[in-house]
């Protein structure tokens, strides 16, 4: 059984930082592909940050500079540090996972509908 579990939201002013891990269980070894993700009120669900074998892969322009995706292969939880937050960085933010082996052309953060995945969401609120 996949469980993907989100953790280390929380309340912060602009310029802060949070740091975002996600506890991955029940994966296939073959799994290479995994994501952070967010949604603002109002607006889809859009791709942050993804990693493809344990490499940062991609970044959403408004995150670059600003957030790092990693990834710990010993206890396989993904993290997401969120350094110089924004107001418009505030959403619920996702981790997800897609279950099996894709070729890198096919991770990517626009194909929500590939990741399979999906933990429950941490809270994320920045204030000004």
């Amino acid at each position: 059984q996949v469980q993907l579990a989100e953790s280390g939201g929380g309340s912060a002013q602009a310029g802060g930082s949070l740091r975002l891990s996600c506890a991955a269980s029940g994966l296939s070894y073959r799994a290479n592909c995994m994501g952070w993700f967010r949604q603002a009120p109002g607006k889809e669900r859009e791709g942050v940050a993804i990693v493809y074998g344990g490499t940062p892969a991609d970044y959403a322009d408004s995150v670059k500079g600003r957030f790092t995706i990693s990834h710990d292969y010993t206890n396989n939880s993904l993290y997401l540090q969120m350094d110089s937050l924004k107001p418009e960085d505030t959403g619920l933010y996702y981790c997800a996972a897609v279950n099996m082996w894709i070729s890198s052309n096919r991770c990517v953060r626009s194909s929500l509908d590939r990741f399979d995945y999906w933990g429950q969401g941490t809270q994320v609120t920045v204030s000004s």
